[in-house]
Order: structure tokens, then C-alpha cells, then sequence
């Protein structure tokens, strides 16, 4: 109890000249919170036990009063390095951005643009035609819409279409998306009545045929493009549903999630289908992600026939879903890249991540290890192992690409101490620990990253 005599008081350590310092440039507020932080801290800790009397030193304190103010002051959302070797990895935000996006961002993120204004005319125009045309142009759709992610063009679609009606969908594509949000609650928030038809691993043409009666308002597919049903499967593909639609006098809506407009064919060993496939077999509403296969920022495409979209552009859930400038100019500046398939593989991020091979990898690997060797304590190590990347986001589940991996030793630290760690640095490190080892995967490594990576393996070593 003696020491907690010991503890200055919160006005007297506003009054010291480093805290007084500080003050200058920090809100008194935000000041006065830190050093209330740091006191109560050191408050829990002499009660807990005897403290050596420099704690509570002027210095200590006021060093402490600097540590709180950077941690209140820093910004909750900062850059990291990906070493996961996860392409589209959801939780350190998805696709990054083609350069081409960086410019357009520049030149409308910090001064006025004719968002809603028609240059020509004069008069109010629509946020949503300065991509219309484009995703068109690319799609081969005959019109398009966008919003601020793909569950909120589901829910839109749908809301538009069905609302008070029912929707036919195999059971095997009622998925469940990254937290928890499920196919059948969307389907319940817009109004629609879900009917299932087949079984989890079989769905036949029959199971929809059947199913159709006077509430059927659509039959919905759903991409499944987060997990795979292999083994004694069957489902009906997008052109027989198109016939089946049409024979029943039903639309139907396409799910892709995560939103491929490029032919993967010779370049990936996987299946990947492209939303220019369904709209040739006459899908009559596509929606899809701009995050994920399409390496733009984080929206919800939907294209298809006139008759479908254009009532959605005057749907009230439209404006509480609508896309804000920034994300309309990111997304346009992405999708002119797809004017040329080459362009877009070299300069969609994604894309160029998903589709380099491995001689690329591996000298890349080499190269970053020569680089990062050279600034290295003795007591951190580095060498290669085989392993596999992954494309992330929900996409592509089957397909493992495979990569050289950059092993972390450090001498004394386990590589769950590693782990944590690189994720506490400065620009935080992040990367796998895989049979008893902490690996980085250069396909995720940024050239903008090594000294940054450099600086934060270096401290492991200190």
C-alpha cells in the first residue's frame, strides 16, 4: 500500500515538461486518457506486488504517457505483409489493386467529379453508367448494375424478382459464406420462399421440373465456389437450367460469387467457369464479386437481360446498397484492363499472382532470401521448402499452386514465438506455420515489402 503513495497524480503528471511536450501535439483529451491509462496500470500492478521505485519515476511514466499516446493515436487499420502465400485472403482485405486503380483513385478521392451529373446533358445523371457500359462491353450482357458487395446483389436481385414467391434451388448450392452468412437467410431477408429441390450430391433436371408450380418466381444457381462436392455427383448446368427456365416460363438467376472474366485454360489446372459462359447460355440475371477473381475493390456486379435489371435501378433497397465514388472509380479503372486478356494477367494483381509459375516462384524466392540475408542477425536463418499457395476468398477451393517456400529460424524462438512476433511489428509480418516451421510464400510478397520485411525479421533477432 505504501507504493500506491507513490503514484502521482493525474494533474501533476499534466504538468511535467515531457507530458506538457506532448500536449503540444496531441488533443488534451487523448492525453488525458493516456496518462489516466498509465497510472491505472501501474496502480493493478503495485497492488498486485512490490514494484521497482524507478516505475514511478517522472521519466517512466512520462515514457510510458509517449507508448499509450502512439498506440491511441496510431490508426486501427494498417498495412501488412502477406506472406501467406493467400492470394484473395479475406481477412487482410481481399484483392489488391491493379496500379490502374491507384490513378483513378488520385484523381477523384480529393476533388469534385461528375458522379451523379451528365456532362452532356446538363442535368442529373446516374452514378451507376460510368461502369455500365463497360461490364457490358465485357460480359456480352445486354445491362448492368452495380452495388457494394455480391450478398447485396443477391439480396437486390432477388428482392426485385421473387419477392413473395418462391425460388427453386438445389440443395447441394444452399452454401454458407465467410461469418456465417447463409444462401437461405438472404433468401429470407428479400421475401422469397426457398424450395429445395435434390439431394446434397445429386440434382437432376427432373427435381426442377417438378418443383415448378404457380409461386415459382425463379430457378437459382449458386456457384459453388468455396467448397467442392466431388465423387457420386450430378448437377444441372447453367444452359440446361436456361432450357428448363424457358420451358416453364421461369427466369432464372446465377450466383458466380466470386466473378471470373477470364478463361483460366492452359494457365491453372482448374475449372473455372466465366461469367461470359453464362450469359451466352442465355442466363437471364448473373451476379458476382469485384474482389475476388476480378481484382477490384470490394463490390457486387449484376448483368443480364434488360427486362430483369433495369427495375432494379429504381428498387428502394438500390440506395441503401449503392456503391460510393471511390469504390465506382476503382472498380472502372480495373475492368478496362480486361480489354485485353494480357493486359489484365500482367496487371491485375490477383491474376498475376494466381497464374505465375513456379521456375518464377522459386527464383523469386532466391532472390528475396539473398536480399533479406544480408541484413540479418547471425541468429536468424533462412532456407526453402516445397509447399503449395492457395487462392483464398472463397474461390477455387481444389486448387493448390505450387510454390518455394522462405523457412524462418531464429535461435531460441519457436516458430509459434515467430509468429506472434512478426505480427506485432511495425508493418506487421504474416505467414504459416506448417509441420513445426514458420514459412513466408513469395508469391504474396510485395517488392515494396523487403525492407520493411527485412526490418521486422531483423528484430527477431535482437
Amino acid at each position: 500500500m505504501q507504493q500506491l503513495k507513490m503514484i502521482p497524480k493525474v494533474d501533476r503528471v499534466l504538468e511535467w515538461p515531457a507530458v506538457r511536450e506532448l500536449l503540444a501535439g496531441h488533443p488534451r483529451a487523448l492525453s488525458l486518457k493516456a496518462v489516466r491509462a498509465v497510472l491505472d496500470r501501474l496502480r493493478a500492478a503495485a497492488l498486485a506486488g512490490p514494484l521497482d521505485p524507478t516505475l514511478f519515476s517522472e521519466a517512466a511514466v512520462g515514457a510510458g504517457v509517449a507508448r499509450e499516446l502512439s498506440c491511441l493515436s496510431a490508426p486501427s487499420l494498417k498495412r501488412v505483409i502477406n506472406g501467406s502465400g493467400i492470394v484473395i485472403h479475406t481477412n487482410l482485405g481481399r484483392s489488391i489493386l491493379p496500379e490502374a486503380a491507384r490513378a483513378a483513385l488520385n484523381s477523384i478521392a480529393f476533388c469534385y467529379s461528375n458522379l451523379e451529373f451528365d456532362l452532356d446533358a446538363g442535368v442529373r445523371g446516374s452514378r451507376y453508367s460510368h461502369v455500365e457500359a463497360l461490364i457490358c462491353e465485357l460480359t456480352g450482357a445486354e445491362a448492368a448494375i452495380v452495388v457494394n458487395n455480391n450478398a447485396a446483389a443477391v439480396l437486390l436481385s432477388l428482392s426485385a424478382l421473387a419477392a413473395g414467391r418462391e425460388a427453386v434451388v438445389s440443395r447441394g448450392e444452399l452454401v454458407e459464406i465467410g461469418g456465417s452468412f447463409r444462401i437461405p437467410d438472404v433468401m429470407r431477408l428479400s421475401g422469397v420462399t426457398l424450395k429445395e429441390v435434390g439431394t446434397t450430391n445429386r440434382t437432376h433436371a427432373r427435381d426442377y421440373r417438378d418443383a415448378v408450380s404457380a409461386q415459382t418466381a425463379l430457378f437459382l444457381k449458386v456457384h459453388c465456389s468455396n467448397f467442392a462436392v466431388v465423387g457420386f455427383t450430378a448437377e444441372v448446368g447453367a444452359s440446361e437450367l436456361v432450357a428448363l427456365g424457358a420451358a416453364a416460363g421461369v427466369p432464372v438467376l446465377a450466383d458466380m460469387g466470386s466473378g471470373n472474366l477470364v478463361d483460366f485454360a492452359g494457365l491453372l489446372p482448374c475449372d473455372e467457369p466465366t461469367v461470359q459462359e453464362f450469359v451466352r447460355a442465355g442466363v437471364d440475371v448473373i451476379t458476382f464479386s469485384g474482389d475476388k477473381l476480378l481484382g477490384g475493390p470490394q463490390a457486387g456486379v449484376i448483368v443480364g437481360r434488360k427486362a430483369f435489371v433495369e427495375p432494379m435501378k429504381k428498387h428502394p433497397l438500390l440506395r441503401a446498397l449503392r456503391m460510393d465514388k471511390l469504390t465506382l472509380a476503382a472498380l472502372e479503372a480495373t475492368l478496362g484492363l480486361y480489354r485485353d486478356r494480357r493486359t489484365a494477367l500482367s496487371e491485375v494483381p490477383t491474376l498475376s499472382m494466381l497464374t505465375a509459375p513456379y521456375a518464377e516462384l522459386a527464383a523469386r524466392a532466391k532472390r528475396i532470401a539473398k536480399k533479406l540475408r544480408g541484413r540479418l542477425p547471425q541468429a536468424v536463418s533462412l532456407s526453402f521448402a516445397e509447399g503449395f499457395s492457395q487462392a483464398g476468398g472463397g474461390t477455387l477451393p481444389l486448387l493448390n499452386l505450387p510454390t518455394l517456400l522462405i523457412e524462418v529460424g531464429v535461435a531460441g524462438l519457436s516458430p509459434n514465438d515467430v509468429e506472434s512476433r512478426l505480427r506485432g511489428a511495425e508493418v506487421p509480418v504474416i505467414g504459416r506455420i506448417s509441420k513445426g516451421a514458420f514459412l513466408l510464400d513469395p508469391r504474396t510478397i510485395l517488392d515494396q515489402d523487403l525492407d520493411d520485411l527485412a526490418a521486422a525479421l531483423a528484430a527477431l533477432g535482437e
